[in-house]
């Protein structure tokens, strides 16, 4: 049975303040509910929709206490923060959701893929590297292949190709030496990811299956529906709902899939929280992937992820800014009427920071697409 209903107004925490904070809360003040983030930034995005900011680490002994205090719940809305101030915070009482046990799974590329074959799922083939000498074993098997630090990775960071075992050798001394793991490279047919939602066993549900494009890292495009089998797309969903309940998880998860060019299904990474990736919900499904964090935590049913329109979200990085100064050409955007525009309210505008994404609503995925990449252009 699930915990007791927490309703509005009462307050519910999040740690971290970026553009996922920022959505969040915005969802949960939309539904009644009062917010506090948790974030050192004095410039934090999500502190412009929060009913309080503390300005403070993530670790910092008198904010968790605030938090313990006044939140009825906490979430997150980054993996790299603090495993252990969740849990503390659900020492003291807090409903904490994800765990910060799940959560630190999720820190760890190591641990993470012990966990997806924990739950009888297939990744690509790899090599956990703890120190020099796993390096000197036969490393054939996962040439060529990817060298991608444990801990702190993101958005492409990290991550080395290598070829050889030399080169695997003198990208890990590069790395300075941390916890990696040497992946295989695979022949990629397409990528897409699941956002699932889970409260109890009982209480689950999975978004659209979204086909994801990436640019030097970073998602450039999502598509939905992805243009993938219906018999794939229920499989990667049942997959994500397998991983979810492996972990007993409580919250919103995000899995990305590698799709193999026989339509074999390889979990590449998850992450515990709302994803990029599942941006759209936010203007094509019934309910978006910041409500169902909101209604997780204060374990209420998962809404409807009816999926209302076909659409595609194209990521506004901040190479779309002017070198001189001012604003992209944000009329183009504006005046198409199948089209929402989301910025995140940073202030300063760098290459390859996400600074917003817009979404396109059409008949059908391609038409959405055709228009998306003719938009993109005229910025």
């Amino acid at each position: 049975m699930s915990a007791k209903a927490i309703l509005p107004p009462a307050m519910l925490g999040i740690l971290g303040g970026g553009q996922l904070g920022r959505m969040f809360a915005a969802a949960a003040k939309t539904m009644g509910y009062r917010v506090t983030v948790l974030d050192p930034d004095p410039l934090a995005p999500a502190a412009d929709f929060a009913d309080v900011h503390l300005a403070a680490p993530f670790n910092d002994a008198q904010a968790l206490e605030t938090l313990a205090k006044t939140c009825a719940a906490v979430t997150t809305e980054f993996e790299n923060v603090n495993a252990d101030a969740m849990r503390e915070l659900a020492r003291r009482g807090v409903r904490v959701s994800p765990s910060g046990d799940c959560v630190a799974v999720a820190q760890d590329r190591i641990v993470e893929k012990g966990w997806v074959k924990k739950a009888g799922l297939a990744t690509v083939p790899y090599l956990a590297i703890e120190t020099v000498d796993d390096l000197h074993t036969e490393l054939e098997p996962y040439l060529p292949g990817i060298l991608k630090t444990a801990r702190l990775g993101y958005d492409g960071k990290g991550q080395v190709r290598v070829d050889t075992p030399e080169a695997a050798r003198a990208a890990y001394a590069n790395l300075g030496g941390q916890a990696c793991v040497l992946e295989k490279r695979v022949e990629l047919k397409t990528e897409v990811s699941v956002v699932v939602t889970r409260v109890t066993h009982a209480q689950m549900s999975t978004f659209p299956v979204a086909e994801n494009r990436h640019e030097n890292g970073i998602l450039d495009v999502s598509i939905v529906p992805a243009g993938i089998p219906a018999a794939l797309a229920e499989q990667a969903q049942q997959m994500a709902r397998q991983l979810a309940d492996a972990l007993d998880y409580v919250g919103v998860l995000a899995v990305e899939f590698f799709v193999l060019e026989d339509d074999t299904l390889l979990v590449n990474e998850i992450a515990p929280r709302p994803h990029n990736s599942g941006h759209y919900t936010l203007d094509a499904c019934v309910t978006s992937q910041f409500q169902q964090q909101v209604r997780a935590m204060c374990g209420l049913l998962p809404g409807s992820t009816t999926l209302l329109k076909p659409a595609v979200m194209v990521n506004l990085l901040g190479d779309v800014w002017p070198e001189g100064g001012g604003e992209p050409n944000w009329a183009v955007l504006m005046e198409a009427p199948n089209v929402e525009l989301h910025l995140y309210g940073k202030k300063e505008a760098r290459p390859g920071r996400k600074m917003g994404h817009f979404t396109v609503l059409a008949d059908s995925a391609e038409a959405a697409l055709t228009q998306a990449e003719a938009l993109k252009d005229t910025l």
